[in-house]
């Protein structure tokens, strides 16, 4: 079983944000039997682990684990789009 760690880059409680954090809720449901772990960084609380990660643009989710990491920048509703682009599947 693989153990993936995801982080998602929001930018504070807006619509967009809220709709990413749904379609990332999805995601996690559709990969439920997986190991998942997911972190969510308001880039307004946490601007050093945004920098760090060189995050210019939200929402960004970023898959670390398994390598290679792997990011994806924007609209996360078609869950099976972003399990591709993040081989998730």
């Amino acid at each position: 079983m693989k153990s993936y760690h995801l982080q998602l880059f929001i930018t504070g409680k807006t619509s967009r944000s809220e709709l990413a954090i749904q379609s990332v809720r999805k995601l996690c449901e559709d990969l439920f039997d997986e190991g998942l772990q997911i972190e969510v960084i308001d880039v307004l609380e946490d601007p050093d682990i945004a920098e760090e990660q060189k995050v210019l643009a939200t929402p960004t989710l970023i898959k670390s684990s398994p390598p290679p990491a792997k990011r994806l920048i924007g609209d996360f509703a078609d869950t099976q789009m972003v399990k591709k682009h993040l081989d998730m599947i």
